[in-house]
């Protein structure tokens, strides 16, 4: 990933990330589904964390992702779209299906999301990190969440 940045303009990444999550869930699904996303890309790329914080006093705090992350709403058909138009052009995208609310752990989620065919996932969420026009060509006629 390259940053560009000059004394006026903020930075501009090669890369976006964007979070797609179905429109019709509850408040604390829409926050934990955003959460398992977000919390996954580190693992799947791991240029993307920042460097760790430190405040004026001298204490440490934990890295972050360091650059945006774009959170859209959609509905369970816009995110099957989402999905498609992801792997038509080969990009790597993380789900979350609406099985994982009643799993406990990863081996049961992961296998879940197995036991279902890509046709029929009931997809709640999809993360995406890519070229920033491959992601916007991906999302395009998604609204961004709260907007």
């Amino acid at each position: 990933m390259t940053e560009t940045s000059s004394a006026k303009a903020p930075f501009r990444f090669d890369t976006k990330i964007a979070i797609v999550v179905r429109e019709d869930l509850a408040a604390w699904q829409k926050l934990n589904v955003t959460a398992f996303l977000a919390g996954g890309l580190p693992g799947s790329y791991p240029d993307l964390p920042g460097e760790f914080y430190r405040d004026g006093s001298g204490r440490h705090y934990g890295k972050l992702i360091r650059q945006p992350i774009l959170i859209f709403a959609a509905t369970g058909a816009e995110l099957a779209r989402t999905r498609e138009r992801a792997a038509g052009r080969n990009l790597s995208i993380s789900i979350y299906t609406a099985e994982l609310f009643t799993t406990g752990n990863d081996a049961d989620n992961r296998a879940a999301v197995a036991a279902v065919p890509t046709e029929a996932l009931d997809l709640v969420g999809i993360a995406i990190h890519a070229g920033r026009k491959e992601v916007d060509r991906v999302v395009k006629g998604l609204r961004l969440h709260g907007a």
